[in-house]
């Protein structure tokens, strides 16, 4: 049972395109990985600065074009909240990325197998 030339071509091009797919959105999820993980790092670091000042110091949280007083211990639960909601996020790009992944390499030995098929 031998597949027409046309067809094959055409399967051939629909693997490639997926595979170019998954190899751009590969990027993109590192991407958003790397961001994730300065954001948390900087996070950290504002805690950690926070921790090291006595707590009757005045803190202060942006909000818009303003500054309001807060006190420490809100101030570092929304970082650690914050902390938290990036890691989630992370935890699952992560998992995008394993399957995209996985989809990339699939394409690839689907490619390799469709063309070690037409040239035996």
């Amino acid at each position: 049972m031998s597949i027409p030339p046309e067809a094959l071509q055409k399967l051939v091009q629909e693997i490639e395109a997926r595979a170019i797919s998954s190899q751009q959105q590969i990027n993109i999820v590192k991407a958003q990985i790397s961001t994730k993980q300065r954001d948390i790092r900087l996070l950290q670091l504002t805690s950690s600065e926070l921790q090291s000042l006595p707590k009757d110091t005045n803190v202060y949280e942006g909000v818009g074009k303003m500054f309001i007083h807060a006190p420490i211990n809100t101030v570092d639960k929304r970082l650690s909240t914050e902390t938290e909601t990036l890691k989630n996020d992370i935890s699952g790009l992560e998992k995008r990325l394993n399957y995209l992944e996985t989809t990339h390499q699939k394409s690839k030995e689907n490619m390799e197998h469709i063309l070690k098929g037409t040239s035996a």
